[in-house]
């Protein structure tokens, strides 16, 4: 009983063991339940994602919830697929090492960033942490994986990385100069900008003490901006000078602003601006010297009140500054007409080229009235209600002298005109003149003819001086030029005047020691004598005639208007003491055939030769009169260093001088031609006749050793006299010539003579004048 007893006893108690271990499993089993519910709650409920990858496949075994939303799969898209196809190809090879050596036990995990692919292909920035099971008493074949999502992190990572990359790049690109410094003064950082407008290299400049490149005169403002900006001041705006590498200076204009015991700048170079205002200030300097300086006025007006106004403009018109300033432009204006005029002008021209001239009149303070050229530029360009500048010149006198040149031009062409006149004139007179000659030396004094012969001449004479007139006026009447003293001249001819007038009292002042004039003496003998004419036709009761002399120096202002020379002059004044003369009369006394006498009183020439002559030789005329208060002229003649010549005492016998030797006569004027030939051959000379100046130089060439004179004619078609001259000259340098015009001996044939001409002969010629002149030159 006892053994079966002990073999009941042992099953019951290995039940009850069984029982108790089955309960233990149970409560194990229990246990792992609630350990693998929670860890699935754990795993499921995760704010991260994990994983359990196969680490052989690398196929996902499982995948909580937030991994799936994080890649935007289904947990059995996940299982189907493995890491390997979902992680960004670029980022497959950050697992490799580390990967083996988590398998072989030598790290226990490993962390790392990189990129997953959600379902739509969208890159998603994870941080994942690899773990492998251990000590599970068993090889175990998946690694754990936890996976956060930091694409936001990512995402301002790589925002915040390129925002220092732009930072960078504008630091290093920009123009300006920035830095950063600390409040003890030295430089953190600096761009390379500064190394362009300093010229040290940046190593030179980041750690040393910015104060060590300040300009010494600049330390102390710059040590007060450093202070201010150390009591934390918001913005500080200043400008001080860097030196250079190369000890010259720059100016820096600064706006800093601090951040605790740091300092942020940024600077700019503004050398050339400082200059350009230095300059600009030396410019305004200059301008405003010019401005007050300026030889012509210059003001400005807006809205039609002036501005400024410089000290010509004040002398210009008689004003103060400070009358002129603040008054209505209108102050300068005679009339309101002229003022209209201006501003209409101007504005047309101003809207055309931006800048109006146009000539006006001002009246000056003392009512005066001046000629103006006036020049107007807006103050803002082509906008005229912003005001205008001006500039005004005066030209008063400038107008009176153009006048005087309108007259003179006139004349001139008048001269031209009288002297072509004259010319032709006396190659009319000369056949006349000539064949009465000829008519008269074969013809008995006692035939009655012969009376009736010599009229002819006289007449011909009366014409042969009216075409001196005419001659004289056009500048032509100088037949010799010797050295005169006008005192004697004067006194001459004035005594000669006076005893015929016996109305007239003359009043002599003469210069001492009177500079000589080089004159045709004749020439001036008729100037003198129709100024006194003139004079005693303005005295019809009687009165005074002034003559005075003196030497004068005319500078170029006096001299220029008329075509003169400046130097050295006799003035020689005739005055009268007569009715006078008004404005519009004086304009006009020098024009030929202007006279104020009744038809057929007077030529209107006398006037108009005195002009002529003066202006001949070299010579200016001015007249200054006023109604009932007499007329003065006065003349300046060029004077000389040569002595005087005395004329001869005695004229030789007007007689018919003879000869036998051979005359080559030159004459585009058949007329002319054949009577001047017979008048050679009537005084027995032997003549060979050319009518132009080819045929007398083919002339000369043949017979040039039988030829002892040549008679020529100064103006001819083709070859010229003065060229004919020159040939001849060239031919036979010794040869004897005889020049003969219708014109006076002006222009071209003083050049003649004054290349070596033996005479002149003025046409029309009487025979006793020829036989004088060719045998004068034949003893010669």
């Amino acid at each position: 009983m006892n053994d079966r007893a002990d073999i009941t006893a042992e099953p019951t108690e290995e039940l009850s063991l069984l029982k108790t271990r089955v309960d233990e499993l149970e409560q194990a089993e229990e246990a792992l339940r609630e350990s693998e519910a929670r860890y699935r709650s754990f795993f499921e409920q995760a704010a991260v994602g994990v994983a359990e990858i196969e680490h052989v496949t690398g196929r996902f075994l499982t995948a909580n919830r937030r991994l799936c939303e994080l890649l935007g799969r289904t947990a059995e898209e996940m299982r189907a697929t493995t890491f390997q196809a979902i992680t960004h190809p670029e980022d497959l090879h950050l697992h490799e090492d580390k990967s083996e050596q988590l398998l072989a036990g030598k790290i226990d995990h490993y962390t790392l960033e990189k990129r997953y692919l959600s379902r739509d292909g969208t890159a998603v920035w994870v941080n994942i942490t690899v773990s492998h099971p251990q000590n599970t008493g068993m090889p175990c074949r998946y690694n754990i994986v936890v996976v956060e999502d930091i694409t936001e992190r990512k995402q301002a990572e790589e925002a915040l990385r390129e925002k220092t990359e732009e930072l960078d790049r504008y630091f290093t690109m920009t123009l300006d100069l920035l830095c950063i410094a600390d409040t003890d003064g030295y430089f953190r950082r600096l761009n390379r900008q500064w190394e362009l407008t300093l010229g040290y290299d940046l190593a030179e400049l980041e750690g040393r003490r910015f104060l060590d490149f300040v300009h010494p005169e600049d330390m102390e403002s710059t040590l007060q901006a450093v202070s201010r900006l150390g009591h934390q001041e918001q913005v500080l705006n200043f400008t001080n000078r860097y030196r250079c590498k190369d000890g010259s200076y720059r100016w820096i204009e600064w706006r800093s602003f601090p951040s605790g015991k740091v300092i942020y700048a940024a600077a700019r170079d503004i050398t050339e601006r400082k200059q350009a205002e230095e300059a600009l200030v030396e410019q305004g300097n200059k301008m405003s010297s010019i401005f007050r300086a300026a030889p012509v006025g210059i003001g400005t007006v807006i809205n039609r009140v002036l501005q400024e106004a410089n000290d010509m403009l004040c002398q210009m018109t008689g004003y103060s500054r400070e009358e002129l300033v603040g008054q209505d432009a209108l102050i300068l204006y005679p009339t309101r007409e002229d003022y209209d005029y201006v501003g209409k002008e101007k504005y047309r021209q101003i809207g055309e080229k931006n800048i109006g001239t146009v000539e006006t009149r001002w009246r000056k303070k003392d009512g005066a009235v001046i000629d103006i050229l006036l020049s107007s530029t807006p103050l803002v360009a082509a906008d005229l209600s912003k005001g205008v500048t001006f500039t005004a010149l005066e030209i008063t006198e400038l107008r009176g002298m153009e006048k005087k040149l309108h007259h003179a031009q006139k004349l001139e062409s008048l001269g031209t005109l009288a002297g072509g006149i004259a010319h032709d004139f006396n190659n009319l007179l000369m056949g006349i003149q000539g064949y009465a000659s000829l008519a008269l030396l074969e013809m008995d004094p006692a035939d009655p003819n012969y009376g009736k012969l010599k009229r002819i001449e006289e007449q011909v004479k009366s014409g042969a001086d009216l075409t001196k007139q005419l001659l004289g006026f056009a500048r032509g009447g100088r037949y010799e030029m010797v050295p005169t003293d006008m005192n004697h001249l004067l006194e001459k001819t004035s005594s000669l005047f006076c005893r015929t007038k016996k109305e007239i009292t003359l009043q002599r002042k003469y210069g001492e020691d009177l500079r000589i004039v080089e004159a045709d003496r004749g020439q001036m003998e008729q100037v003198f004598m129709n100024l006194y004419v003139n004079a005693w036709q303005a005295m019809p009761q009687g009165g005074e005639i002034y003559l005075e002399t003196q030497n004068v120096i005319l500078n170029d202002e006096r001299t220029s208007p008329h075509g003169v020379k400046p130097g050295p002059y006799v003035k020689v004044s005739v005055t009268d003491t007569g009715m006078g003369m008004d404005k519009k009369t004086m304009e006009r006394i020098f024009d030929p055939f202007f006279t104020t006498k009744a038809l057929g009183r007077g030529t209107g020439l006398g006037l108009a030769t005195v002009y002529g002559i003066v202006k001949g030789h070299r010579g200016l005329i001015n007249v200054y009169s006023e109604p009932g208060h007499g007329t003065t002229f006065n003349l300046y003649l060029p004077a000389s260093d040569r002595e005087v010549m005395h004329a001869a005492t005695a004229t030789a016998a007007a007689a018919i001088a003879r000869g036998t030797e051979t005359i080559l006569l030159v004459d585009d004027e058949k007329m002319v031609l054949e009577v001047s030939r017979d008048l050679l051959e009537s005084l027995g000379y032997l003549v060979h006749a050319a009518g132009s100046g080819q045929e007398a130089l083919a002339v000369y060439m043949e017979k040039k050793e039988k030829i002892d004179l040549v008679l020529l004619d100064m103006i001819m078609p083709g070859i010229s006299g003065g060229e004919t001259f020159d040939r001849l000259r060239e031919i036979n340098p010794g040869i004897r010539v005889l020049l003969s015009s219708g014109y006076s001996i002006n222009g071209e044939a003083i050049k003649i003579m004054d290349r070596g001409c033996n005479g002149f002969l003025q046409k029309p010629f009487q025979l006793e004048n020829l036989s004088r002149k060719v045998r004068e030159l034949l003893d010669s």
